[in-house]
């Protein structure tokens, strides 16, 4: 979407990509380290992740079927009156100067907003890997290959989104599981196993929803 919205050329949106992925591993180990600390810390605070999770969840089965509108964005707003923005793109730069002034180009703030975008979704997938495990290193790594997984298939997923539209519904319905999840953890144990097949089956029937009913959500 937001390349999309700023019309980046294919050949540049894998620089930007480079920088959002870097960005978003060290934004995640800071996430996952404090986390880890705040655990060990105030084991309760496991249960505010539960339930900050199952309102997450909830918001984004409401609200799935609203397109985003990047012009309303709070991040871009602010950019857009604070700094100097060309109107086209430079190549692959993200700084430019013009007259001696420095200037900012679109594609950094296409760079911003995709780390804001991760930043957004780290607030959810970090307190939900704390439903399987506590391991730091295991947290970290886990993050950290599905960063780079996301990166190496961004370009065959970006045309998967639109076809496969339920998965937005089957992401919440995740969120308020994992969340649930954690909070009943003192009384019901579910098995990592269970829990995992749960997930994998809701991915798999949301796919196979959108393709035998396009278009039914969307009404």
């Amino acid at each position: 979407m937001m390349f999309h919205y700023f019309a980046v050329p294919l050949e540049y949106q894998r620089r930007v990509l480079l920088f959002g992925v870097l960005g978003a591993i060290v934004m995640r180990l800071m996430f996952i380290l404090l986390g880890v600390w705040l655990v060990s810390q105030f084991h309760w605070i496991l249960y505010l992740f539960g339930i900050f999770l199952v309102i997450t969840g909830i918001k984004m089965f409401l609200f799935a079927s609203k397109e985003p509108d990047l012009a309303k964005n709070p991040v871009l707003r602010w950019m857009r009156r604070y700094l100097r923005i060309t109107k086209e793109l430079h190549q692959e730069k993200l700084f430019i100067r013009i007259k001696q002034v420095l200037h900012v180009t679109p594609l950094l703030l296409v760079l911003v907003l995709i780390e804001t975008s991760d930043l957004i979704f780290a607030l959810d997938s970090i307190p939900a890997i704390f439903a399987v495990t506590e391991d730091p290193f295991i947290i970290l790594t886990s993050n950290i290959f599905a960063i780079l997984g996301l990166r190496a298939l961004y370009f065959l997923l970006a045309n998967m989104v639109e076809r496969f539209y339920l998965l937005k519904y089957g992401l919440a319905f995740i969120l308020v599981f994992i969340g649930s999840k954690m909070l009943i953890a003192y009384w019901v144990n579910i098995p990592v196993l269970i829990a995992l097949s749960v997930v994998v089956m809701t991915l798999v029937t949301c796919m196979v929803l959108s393709i035998f009913f396009p278009g039914f959500m969307k009404k």
